[in-house]
């Protein structure tokens, strides 16, 4: 079955609209079956994973279906969790933006009880909770069940391991039998279809079969960031591997429009590739990746579909997909024709929990990697130089050259190598950015507590300007992009610190810290003098 737009749905416009600024373009597999067959009021059994965009394909037609007038409890949602609970809620929420008068409310152990009383009380159309604490309300007579007309069993599978098969009995026999009833679940024991026959009224079940991944070429690493350094992660790893074709991979239209903006401004050969693109804009867009006039393609995965270039040498994930299959469809894009390929995910926070999804789902195993320094950068960037002028000398054809380094040896009595130093200064100065010239780790006698491959590094703030520890782990994790933990010693003292911090790292926190500040206060940092 092809995947349906939302605008195909017979959804309102509110949630259309709602669900496009999250950045959907066309529904997954699961959501394209179930919506319609919800809106007929039928009882559905979903088979499918985590990652599959199921919160959507229950959520959507119950958000439909209420009555916004008739404030009482219309449906309940069961998660096995209170991380799920949440997470269902927030989603709710969103599918909300455009809507009023609807009122959701999570319920779970481990929040005070009097709070969600409370709630309650004021009047609540959706309770998205965890079974235990449902029925701790139900004893307690602050939530009556004589008015739910939709009930949802989120990863039922899960709720029935964890034990809470009675307290989903007790819960289901409250509700009147007039009810639509939908159950989610990875797998279908036989636990499953004894609660699905026992509670359901013909069911219509749903299967999503999921394709294998067959990538085993590819290269799978993942860097772990902040949201407001991945722009500067992306061109630290572009810089790194310089690609001659990549694909940067976004989830919403507008991220691309965003990202093609800043690279453009960073000087880098970027385009767009989205939905909002007319067909001849796309084909223009395509040809110029083809043909190399344009090196990083930024993308949604709806408008990729129609890419067939063999010769992308990595993909970046600069979102995490929302769906574990756009994973698989992606990384695809590189490695094609027996080449080996890259796919580098950047991952926020929380969303680690969404890449362990994937990997469970691929059998791949994903590896971090630490982000590279601006060192290695110049590194690397030297290398290929140097790489360059042993073809230039393979070549031959010097002879005019050489006369003219000869003469300056002997008329400037300076040393050959002296000049050849010069000259590779002199070329690399467009390749290697300027800041880091700027900061020279070369020659500086530098110490620290804690060995050999340590760097102190001196600021000119301290107690006075109310500056903690905490502050200059915040400022160098947040604006150099290096994780917190290996930051080492920090002294504070009245008017200046110092920080011991790994001397691979120094030269980024210099060139990142050089125009921004700590704690309101623009910083001087520079490496400590040995007394």
């Amino acid at each position: 079955m092809e995947n349906l737009k939302f605008e195909e749905m017979n959804l309102s416009d509110e949630l259309v609209r709602a669900v496009r600024d999250m950045g959907f373009e066309e529904a997954t597999p699961i959501q394209s079956q179930a919506i319609s067959i919800i809106m007929e009021g039928r009882d559905i059994i979903g088979q499918s994973q985590t990652g599959t965009g199921k919160t959507a394909a229950f959520g959507l037609p119950c958000l439909e279906m209420l009555d916004p007038d008739d404030k009482g409890l219309q449906a309940l949602i069961l998660c096995p969790t209170r991380e799920l609970a949440i997470q269902v809620s927030e989603e709710f929420r969103k599918f909300l933006k455009y809507k009023e008068n609807i009122k959701v409310l999570p319920i779970y152990g481990g929040q005070p009880i009097d709070r969600q009383i409370a709630a309650l009380k004021k009047g609540v159309q959706v309770i998205i909770g965890t079974p235990g604490r449902v029925m701790d309300h139900m004893r307690r007579h602050t939530l009556k069940m004589g008015t739910v007309k939709y009930v949802v069993l989120d990863e039922a599978d899960e709720m029935l391991d964890m034990g809470f098969r009675d307290d989903i009995e007790a819960i289901m026999l409250k509700i009147p039998e007039e009810r639509q009833t939908v159950m989610f679940s990875a797998t279908m024991s036989q636990d499953i279809l004894d609660l699905s026959k026992r509670y359901m009224n013909d069911p219509e079940y749903i299967k999503v079969t999921r394709k294998e991944l067959t990538v085993p070429s590819i290269e799978q690493v993942y860097f772990d960031v902040k949201e407001k350094t991945k722009l500067d992660a992306l061109c630290r790893v572009i810089d790194m591997y310089g690609p001659k074709l990549s694909i940067v991979f976004c989830n919403t239209k507008k991220r691309v429009d965003e990202v093609v903006e800043q690279l453009q401004g960073r000087g880098y050969f970027a385009e767009a590739l989205h939905g909002d693109l007319k067909q001849p804009q796309r084909d223009k867009v395509m040809q110029k990746f083809r043909n190399g006039t344009i090196e990083i393609l930024v993308a949604t995965d709806v408008a990729a579909r129609g890419i067939d270039v063999d010769d992308v040498d990595i993909v970046f994930n600069y979102d995490v997909p929302q769906d574990d299959e756009y994973y698989v469809h992606r990384i695809g894009r590189t490695g094609r024709a027996g080449k080996s390929g890259k796919a580098f995910t950047f991952v926020v926070g929380k969303e680690i929990y969404k890449l362990r999804d994937i990997m469970r789902y691929t059998k791949t195993k994903i590896v971090q990697q630490k982000l590279p320094t601006l060192s290695d950068i110049e590194e690397i960037k030297t290398a290929n130089f140097l790489e360059n002028v042993k073809d230039v000398i393979d070549e031959g054809g010097l002879g005019k050259y050489v006369d003219i380094i000869t003469n300056m040896v002997n008329d400037e009595d300076v040393a050959a190598t002296d000049i050849a130093a010069a000259l590779l200064k002199i070329s690399l100065s467009d390749l290697i950015s300027t800041d880091m010239d700027d900061i020279n780790l070369g020659g500086t006698e530098i110490y620290g507590d804690s060995g050999d491959d340590t760097v102190r590094l001196f600021i000119n703030a301290g107690k006075k300007n109310k500056i903690r520890a905490k502050d200059i782990v915040g400022a160098f994790a947040g604006e150099a992009g290096i994780p917190g933990n290996v930051i080492g010693h920090i002294d504070i003292y009245d008017d200046y610190t110092f920080v011991d911090v790994p001397a691979e790292y120094a030269k980024d926190i210099m060139v990142a810290m050089k125009n921004n500040r700590i704690k309101n206060k623009k910083v001087n940092i520079e490496i400590a003098k040995k007394k």
